[in-house]
């Protein structure tokens, strides 16, 4: 199954975009799910009567998901509760707390690629382009908190937890709370597999001019820097070149100027202004969104071996819209913590570069190439 997230700056016609492009591929007779991923069912609107068959919309729902949660949550965690003559609480009188509902899009992600229907093509509509990146980073770093709080490895010692309680003095983690984090971290790889698929890309949709472009360029940003697939960029509301006259003559230039300079950079597909909000069948098909891409090769962050010329190895990481005075890089132990702007990721070192220093990087051509020198205390001596 292919997966097409979509998102883009607040007000760029997102939603109407992922329902015209699921629409679009289940006219062509591939079996699309549609999943509403926004805190509000904004598609309702947009799809109104349209009713096409091979199309399947869902919409996530972050109340009920934190409902199923906190009454899971109570029932294992029953008998510490009756020790502590804790009341439990309601579901059905408790409202989600800060961060149910971008956990709830990370499982509703997770169901649709374990589905047991059969779906050709998973099109998500994200949120804005500032809540959805974050979102998308969540799998990853979450599993980073996870083994830095409960390593596996202290898992082999379960025989002697309570031993090694009483000679402590302190007590241990309860045997429910490993269970938990493994359940936990089982999901978030399925949907960081997801995620890292070769057949997943992320749309983005804006509005070509000035403050779109802006918001455009840190949005690439962050999908670069997340390793991310970037297949296309759709300039939503493009206004018909017959209609460059009058007043409506400046903005028609300003939006072939901004598209110009985005074909420079990324595959561009315009999508006409239709003097109106975009409603039902009708409208959706006069949008001609574009199809959903091919399966193509995941994102690489390449190592060269340049040891034989310079006595380094380079890593490249393609960053494209980074600037040099936003650029940052920490190097503690095996990970290196990577800020660009707005957006900062921990990755791991590739294996060879762990026995390296870090000997400079620069930016060009809109890659970051960090360069390594070999550590002679670490690195394989040769006679």
């Amino acid at each position: 199954m292919r997966t097409l997230l979509i998102t883009g700056p607040g007000g760029s016609g997102r939603t109407t975009v992922a329902a015209a492009t699921a629409f679009a591929a289940a006219r062509e007779g591939t079996r699309t799910l549609l999943l509403g991923a926004g805190p509000e069912d904004a598609l309702g609107p947009v799809l109104g009567d349209a009713d096409l068959p091979g199309l399947t919309v869902r919409r996530v729902d972050a109340d009920a998901g934190f409902r199923a949660d906190l009454a899971a949550l109570q029932e294992r965690a029953g008998g510490a509760l009756d020790l502590l003559g804790a009341s439990r609480l309601v579901p059905e009188e408790t409202g989600p707390l800060p961060g149910a509902e971008e956990l709830a899009v990370l499982r509703a992600l997770r169901d649709a690629a374990a589905s047991e229907d059969a779906y050709d093509l998973l099109v998500v509509d994200l949120p804005a382009a500032p809540r959805a990146l974050p979102l998308l980073a969540l799998p990853e770093e979450l599993r980073r908190v996870l083994r830095r709080l409960l390593p596996p490895e202290r898992q082999a010692a379960r025989a002697l937890r309570p031993v090694l309680g009483r000679l402590a003095g302190v007590p241990m983690p309860a045997e429910w709370i490993y269970e938990t984090a493994a359940r936990l971290d089982l999901q978030l790889a399925a949907v960081q597999a997801l995620l890292a698929d070769r057949g997943t890309a992320v749309r983005l949709v804006a509005e070509p001019g000035p403050a779109g472009a802006d918001a455009l360029r840190t949005a690439a940003l962050g999908v670069a820097l997340r390793g991310l697939r970037l297949d296309a960029v759709v300039a939503n509301r493009v206004l018909p070149e017959s209609e460059a006259a009058g007043w409506l003559a400046g903005p028609v230039a300003q939006q072939r100027k901004t598209l110009d300079e985005w074909r420079e950079e990324h595959t561009v597909h315009p999508v006409a202004h239709l003097g109106r909000d975009p409603r039902g069948a009708d409208d959706l098909a006069a949008l001609a969104a574009p199809v959903a891409p091919a399966v193509t090769g995941p994102v690489r962050w390449p190592v060269t071996d340049r040891i034989a010329e310079d006595g380094v190895l380079v890593w490249h990481l393609p960053l494209p819209g980074a600037r040099r005075n936003s650029l940052d890089l920490v190097r503690r132990g095996d990970e290196l913590t990577v800020t660009a702007g707005p957006f900062r990721r921990v990755v791991p070192l590739p294996s060879a570069l762990r026995r390296c220093t870090v000997d400079g990087a620069a930016l060009r051509e809109g890659e970051l190439r960090i360069r390594f020198r070999p550590d002679p205390e670490l690195w394989p001596r040769t006679r």
